[in-house]
């Protein structure tokens, strides 16, 4: 049974700084595209960032060089570090993995 469980959410305020963090099971971790993905309100589903093996990486054009996306094979997680956060990052974040997604962890940012 495929899982991908994130943590690492919450409340920021601008300019601030969150990593989260996504835990896969379920399926072979190190050959597998893995994925960020965030909805903020009344806006649709965006990519944020991809991590495909091997090394490349895609970011969303609003997130590049504010946010890193970063795995580890051994521990089987997909991490992404998110800095300069911005009211707009505001949205829950959803991590993507061999066509299953997790439920998602809300990031907001204010003041």
């Amino acid at each position: 049974q495929v899982q991908l469980v994130e943590s690492g959410g919450g409340l920021v305020q601008p300019g601030g700084s969150l990593r989260l963090s996504c835990t896969a099971s379920g399926f072979i971790f190190s050959i597998n595209d893995m994925g960020w993905y965030r909805q903020a309100p009344g806006k649709q589903l965006e990519l944020v960032a991809l991590d495909v093996p091997g090394g490349r990486t895609n970011y969303a054009d609003s997130v590049k060089g504010r946010f890193t996306i970063s795995r580890d094979n051994a521990k089987r997680t997909v991490d992404l570090q998110m800095n300069s956060l911005q009211p707009e990052d505001t949205a829950v974040y959803y991590c993507y993995g061999y066509g299953s997604w997790g439920k998602g962890t809300l990031v907001t940012v204010s003041s």
